[in-house]
Parts: structure tokens; sequence; C-alpha cells
């Protein structure tokens, strides 16, 4: 049997094969539709409520045989499986389209809320009838059948646009890579780069040295090398991915996709009646209008740039001073900032590597986790993976396994670069076929370990590594039943990254680097002088950060709110705002934007929602500063944040949860004062 038809079942990666693909979700696709044309004729309210349990059901059906296949394209992508992945795609733009413009559909989800009483809807039942409400007129339902067919048309090509433009980032990606037969040229690089970059020329049969645009080898290079031409040759290749420029131009250029994404998007939100795609994109967020975006990112524009102006300042200060650089370039940047903190604090992330052993890290944060949650989290050994890197756990309560999850830490050719959570099995609950547990992918990129050697893991990877376990926690610790309002399902997208920052802030704490820290080779606790240092150092140009962040959601923001068919509007807007609100140098040829998968690489996305990263930031800082001001691991102010934000999934409204947590509506000044922006 195709083993994607495998209901119930944890996916077997053991016997997935690109030939699968395409026939198994053909098939689900059919018989889906089959079940809903024969559901969607209830004819009473008992059977329309009936109804929406199988259609919960045959959601979850097609969502389970999909997110297998849709993650090994993103972690161990290759021809095949890329072929088949985009074959699909077309089929289930169609298929959600043709649900989303269904007036029988409609109308039995309009009796539901009608009965909503008399049947017993559950809370959670009743938001996922409105959200399902909501969606049916966000997906043109009410539109004459010409127009329905162009926008089932627009999303078809903008689904297979998106996915063209992330696979021309990986491809450009992993094909450029730099040789060096010698380490003359890698002065200054941390001995364990040295180490990845010898064996990335091993692994592709090379002697030497082989120098990649992945991550590990990236970041090293830029934040380490003495060799300011080697920095400015990776630096050029990095920002000119995917584009007209640099040493692949033209080869996986992604200007024209740009355009015709935006066209698509700009026209699917006309056809629903908004005069921008900002209008259409902030339907499902918290967000009320395009101008509240723009004034909270201008406030706390605002409000940093001139410390992010300081803190440039100091780096040219730094680099005329110390390393005789009277301009700095954008390749000068993190090396210097890097020297600066050397001088400033006496600390290299170099220095604290050692003491973040993968190992420890991930044992600390079960810990962490299970202070604060009372969930204790084991490892397992009874499913199959994808990869060898990848090892998979359980989380209990009270002995009874409430989830799983899959862990995929080390960057690899191949891989899809970032960090990112996500869904293979929802929570959900059947009148006939029970509970279904929740089941997460949870995917970084850091440096693999070495010689059988632990990974030694940055104290940035650290933070990264606790904000995707955020995530995974909110889909994973829903107590919600109903399938399209559990875990992360349903939760307004600006909201959804409140317990991912949230998380984050254990690695700051005294009391939590005490658990995830620990040499690799001795065990000893993190030095208190280091410790003392990591602290000073927590918000070490925490302006040009947020700066950077402000940037990249305004020019997101903008070019969604403004455009206007132009081809010159991208570069235009994002000269604009580079002018407005950026701090740091630039080359005429970087084109950033040819590389920004989290707007362009997905279909919506944080397509005019990459503000989402701050605005949720100002919930997860004021929602920590009660843990502050009650106790980092005080179990009532744990359990009261675990049943008002993380159990409760997207079955109600994001801000009345926030409120039901701290009592009142978020205020900007917490996260200005934990960045130490504001005192």
């Amino acid at each position: 049997m195709n083993p994607l038809l495998r209901e119930a079942e944890l996916p077997r990666f053991d016997q997935i094969d690109a030939s699968h693909v395409v026939p198994a979700i053909s098939a689900i696709l059919e018989e889906n539709q089959a079940e809903i044309d024969r559901h969607k004729m209830a004819s009473t309210p008992e059977q329309a409520y009936r109804a929406f349990h199988e259609f919960e059901r045959l959601e979850a059906r097609l969502a389970e045989a999909w997110s297998p296949v849709s993650h090994l394209n993103a972690v161990v992508n290759n021809d095949e499986l890329r072929a088949a992945y985009n074959a699909c795609l077309p089929l289930i733009s169609a298929y959600e389209t043709a649900q989303g413009q269904d007036p029988a559909l409609k109308s039995l989800f309009e009796v539901l809320k009608q009965n909503a009483g008399s049947l017993g809807l559950t809370l959670a039942e009743q938001k996922a009838v409105d959200n399902a409400l909501r969606d049916f007129q966000l997906s043109g339902v009410d539109l004459d059948q010409p127009t329905r067919a162009r926008f089932g048309a627009l999303k078809q090509s903008l689904s297979a646009a998106t996915s063209r433009y992330a696979e021309n980032v990986l491809d450009a990606t992993d094909a450029w890579y730099k040789q060096l037969e010698t380490p003359d040229r890698l002065q200054g690089l941390p001995e364990r780069a040295m180490a990845l970059a010898r064996q990335s020329a091993k692994d592709a049969d090379m002697e030497g040295y082989r120098l990649t645009l992945s991550a590990p080898s990236y970041l090293a290079v830029m934040t380490h090398a003495e060799d300011r031409d080697l920095r400015r040759e990776v630096y050029e290749a990095f920002v000119t991915r995917a584009s007209d420029q640099g040493p692949q131009a033209g080869q996986f250029d992604n200007t024209a996709l740009m355009q015709e994404i935006l066209i698509d998007r700009q026209s699917l939100a006309e056809i629903l009646g908004f005069e921008r795609f900002t209008e259409l994109s902030l339907a499902r967020k918290m967000a009320p209008s395009p101008e509240r975006v723009l004034e909270f990112l201008a406030e706390l524009g605002s409000r940093t740039r001139p410390v992010a102006l300081e803190d440039m300042r100091a780096i040219h200060a730094f680099a005329r001073d110390t390393l005789d650089i009277e301009t700095v370039e954008p390749w000068d940047l993190a090396f210097c900032a890097e020297g600066l903190k050397r001088q400033r604090f006496a600390l290299s992330d170099e220095d604290i590597r050692p003491y973040f052993p993968a190992t420890k890290v991930l044992k600390g944060l079960f810990e962490i986790v299970r202070r604060l949650f009372d969930v204790n989290i084991e490892q397992t050994t009874d499913v199959t993976v994808w990869h060898s890197d990848v090892t998979t756990y359980v989380i209990k309560r009270d002995d009874e396994v409430i989830a799983r999850f899959y862990l995929d830490l080390y960057a690899r050719a191949k891989k899809r670069g970032g960090a990112w959570m996500a869904d293979c099995r929802c929570r959900r609950r059947h009148p006939l076929h029970g509970l279904t547990l929740p089941v997460a992918f949870l995917t970084c990129n850091f440096p693999a370990p070495l010689d059988s050697q632990d990974a030694l893991l940055s104290h940035d990877e650290v933070v990264t590594l606790f904000h995707e376990f955020g995530h995974g926690l909110h889909h994973m610790l829903t107590q919600v039943d109903c399938l399209s309002v559990s875990g992360i399902n349903g939760v307004a997208w600006d909201a959804v990254e409140l317990p991912s920052q949230f998380l984050e802030n254990w690695c700051w704490a005294k009391e939590a680097l005490e658990l995830i820290s620990g040499h690799h080779l001795t065990g000893e606790p993190l030095p208190a002088a280091l410790l003392d240092k990591m602290l000073a150092v927590k918000n070490y140009q925490s302006g040009m950060k947020m700066v950077r962040q402000l940037e990249f959601a305004l020019f997101d923001f903008r070019l969604h709110n403004e455009f206007d068919g132009s081809s010159s509007v991208v570069q235009r807007v994002l000269d604009e705002v580079r002018e407005s609100i950026g701090v740091t140098p630039n080359i005429p040829t970087n084109r950033f934007q040819n590389g920004f998968n989290h707007i362009f690489g997905d279909e919506m996305g944080y397509a005019a929602g990459y503000y989402s990263y701050k605005w949720a930031e100002v919930l997860s800082a004021d929602a920590f500063s009660k843990f502050e001001a009650e106790g980092l691991f005080n179990r009532q102010t744990g359990e009261q944040f675990l049943s008002t934000i993380l159990e409760h999934g997207g079955s109600q409204d994001a801000m009345a949860l926030f409120k039901a947590f701290r009592g009142r509506e978020p205020s900007v000044d917490a996260l200005l004062k934990q960045e130490g922006i504001a005192s």
C-alpha cells in the first residue's frame, strides 16, 4: 500500500518515494471531494454537525499525507521529489479553491452558526465556524462564475510562482562555493569553522577547504575572517543570490517571479473587493488596518533609530582606530562588530560555544519546559526518520503521551536554510475515530557535529532552538480538539510568534543558563565571569538589530501597500526604506529581495505580515515581564501561561487570550525596555 495513504499512522519515511506522491495525493483529493459532495447536502442542523466533523477528518487526511511530502521537499530536496511536489501544488490549490467557493458548503456552515446553541457547539467549534465563514468570503464564494474561475487560476499561478522562487534560492545557495587549497586566507576563523570547511571539501571530493553560502559557513567568514577581500567575495555571492547580479548573475534570477507574485496578490485582493493586498492580508490578523501597522512600525523606528545610529558610530570608530578601516563596507560589519564586542566585553561567540553542546542544551531546554509546564520529554527510537541526523521524542504529562516531535538540527546540502516548526499531525477528536495527538517537525541549520563529538552551538543558535521549540509547544500542548483551531491553527498571524519569542527569554536567565550550559569536555558549568559578560552583552547593538528587522518589515508592508504594477517598485521601495530607517552601508548590487523567502517563497506566509515578528515581540516581552515579577520558574505563572495561551490555540481571539494572561492590553514599552533601548 502507498505509505502516504495510511491514515492515523506516523509517516513511514523509510518507505516514502517520490513516485508515491502524485498517485496518493490525487487519490485523496478525488475521494475527499466525493465525500464532501455527499455530506454537504445535509438537510438538518444535526446532519450539518455530523458533516462538520467529517470535513475536519477529510481535511486532516489530506494534511497528514501532504505534510511529510512538503517536509521532505524542504529537508532532503531532490529532482524527483521536487517534480512530484510541484505537480501536486496546482491539484491542491484547485481543490482548496473549489471548497472555498462552494455555496452549498457555505450554507452548511451558516446553518451551524444559526443553530450553535441548540447543537451545543463548543467555543472552539463556534470559532472554527466563524473562521470558516470569513474564509469563504476571502475565497470568493460570492463571486460570479467567470470571476471565480479567474480567482482559482490566480491562486494556482501564485502557488507555482512562490514554489519556483524558493527553489531558486535553494539552488543558488547550493551552487556557489569557494575552494581554498591552503588555510592562508582563512586566518581568524575558529578551529571549528575550519574543520567544517575541511569536512565540506572532503564531502565534495575536493582538497583543502570549501566555503559555501550555508549559514554556518557564511556567518563564520563574515564574523571572523581577517582577509577583507575574502569577506567581500563571500558577501557579494550571498547578497546577489537568485538575481541578475553577482557570480551567478541571471542563472537563478527571481526578479521576474517577484513581479509575477506581486501582480497575482494584488489581483486577488482586488477581486475580493480590497484596494490593497495589505488589507486582504490583515483580514486574518490582529492589526486592525494598514495604517495601524505603519504607525506601529514608525513608533518603533523613531524610538530605536537614534540608538542604532550610536551603535553604528561605535563600529566606525572601532574600525578606524583599531583596524585602520576608514570606510566600513557591508562585508566589514559583522567582523568589526565582533571585534568591538571582544574589545568592549572581552567576549567572543567562540568563547561561549564550548559551553553549549547540543546534548546539554536540549536536556536543559526539556528541564525548563518541565518546570514551567509540568510535562516530561523523552527520546524515542520507535519511528522512522528521513536522515541519520534526526531524533524523535514524546511529550508526557502524568506518564501519558500527549504529543510527539521530530528534531532535525544540522545544516546539509539540499536542505532549505533557516529554522522552522511545521505540523506533522494536529490534535483533533472525531466522535467515531477518537483522539489524534499532535506531532511536530522542528528544523534548524546548525553546524553539524565533527568527528563523533557533540555539536557546539553559539548562543544565537541556542536562542533559535528555543524560538522554534516555543512554536512547537504552541502546537503540541494544545487541549483544543477541533482541528481548524487546534494548536497554531486559526491563530492570528501576528500573534503566532508570541510563544516562540516568549521562550527565548530563558536563554538569558541565570537560573536557566545553569541548566542549558556545561563545558563539552569537562561538564563544568559556565564560569560566573563568562556568564556575567554574556548578560552584559545581551543588548549589544540592540538598536541596529531592531532597525534591521524594522527595515525588513517596512519593506514588506510598504511594498504590498504601494504596489502599482511597475517593474521598478520593488527596488524603489527598498531603497526608500533603507534611506528612511537603515543605518548600515549598502552596495548597489545587493539583491536582498531576491532571496527574501519569508515573503516571496510562500503563497501567503509572511507577505504583508513580516511586521508580525515585532508585533508579537511586544506581546512576548510584556508576557515575560510577569515572570520577571513573579519568578522565572513560578509554577502558578507557568500554569497560567499554559492555560490561557498555549492550550487554547486559535480557539479564541488572540488579544482576549493575552488579556486573560496579563490582565490588560500589551505595551510597546516592555519590548523597548527588554532590548535596552528605553530605560
